[in-house]
């Protein structure tokens, strides 16, 4: 898969997480996406600028949840 293919696949993982969540869809189909998106990243040579990305939505995801934010992350 080439760099350019690796960030459409990407972005498409993104929002079909962002969507499963608007949707109602379970948190754990958006989470699988998400680390789907990252897993092509990492594969691609992205990880550094997807991380990021990725990182925010599993926090979002944990504040859903009613969990605790991950060390680092602001909280709200």
């Amino acid at each position: 898969m080439d760099t350019e293919d690796a960030r459409r696949r990407i972005q498409k993982l993104l929002v079909t997480g962002d969507n499963r969540l608007k949707q109602g869809v379970s948190a754990a189909k958006a989470r699988e996406s998400y680390e789907q998106a990252l897993s092509v990243a990492r594969e691609a040579g992205l990880e550094e600028s997807v991380r990021p990305l990725v990182e925010l939505r599993l926090a979002d995801l944990e504040r859903l949840r009613g969990g605790s934010p991950p060390p680092g992350a602001p909280a709200h």
